[in-house]
């Protein structure tokens, strides 16, 4: 899956990156500070119109693609996943150090630990809500599919304060950088699917470059 995000088909040689890959993957293991939690709020209210949703009284403008996914939901839950943060800081090391490649495997290597752990913390959640007759979406995030990156602040105002040690910049991002926050929907009606990238409009996302070659 790295190399496939760092661009390499399967009949590429990729001789040049795997030793670096199973070095940094190793260091990785080491260094990571993982951390995925959710918390599950009940008073939410949809409007049609304006493809918005209110959680406690705090308005979400999440557009029509994701309004269209999770409209159908009972309670959402509020995620924050986290790789820890000094993944981060050895990606902008190697690439202060002008070593490139490596600061960018860094990144991508971080990038497929915190989503593994999201991974894991939608199962968790769809595990439990099984046991009282409840489905789960797809998890979806400020920043994707017309959803403006800026309503992170909205999204944290609702969780405590330092949720998995992780903290908004005043321009909405998150720290440590290999976060990833969002919601989920959660009923008896509402439904997830497989395969979400066809709806999106990032075409030079890489994971939907690396899900389309596999």
């Amino acid at each position: 899956m790295i190399e496939a995000v760092l661009g390499y088909k399967e009949s590429e040689d990729r001789s040049l990156v795997t030793n670096l890959i199973e070095e940094i993957l190793t260091e990785c293991n080491e260094i990571s500070n993982i951390k995925a939690e959710y918390r599950v709020h009940n008073d939410v209210r949809f409007d049609n119109e304006t493809k918005s949703v209110t959680i406690n009284n705090i308005k979400f403008q999440i557009k029509k693609i994701v309004f269209g996914q999770i409209k159908k939901s009972e309670s959402l839950a509020l995620f924050v996943c986290t790789a820890g943060a000094e993944i981060g800081l050895r990606s902008r090391e190697a690439m202060r150090d002008k070593d490139l490649l490596k600061g960018y495997i860094y990144d991508v290597v971080g990038s497929e630990i915190v989503e593994a752990a999201a991974d894991l913390m939608q199962a968790d959640l769809e595990r439990n809500m099984l046991t009282i007759g409840k489905k789960i979406t797809n998890r979806y995030s400020p920043g994707y599919c017309g959803w403006d990156v800026a309503e992170q602040h909205n999204l944290f105002e609702l969780l405590p304060e330092n949720f998995c040690d992780v903290k908004l910049t005043p321009s909405a991002l998150m720290d440590p950088v290999k976060s990833v926050s969002g919601i989920i929907g959660i009923g008896e009606n509402v439904k997830s699917n497989p395969y979400t990238c066809r709806m999106c409009g990032m075409k030079d996302c890489v994971y939907r470059r690396a899900r389309e070659k596999a």
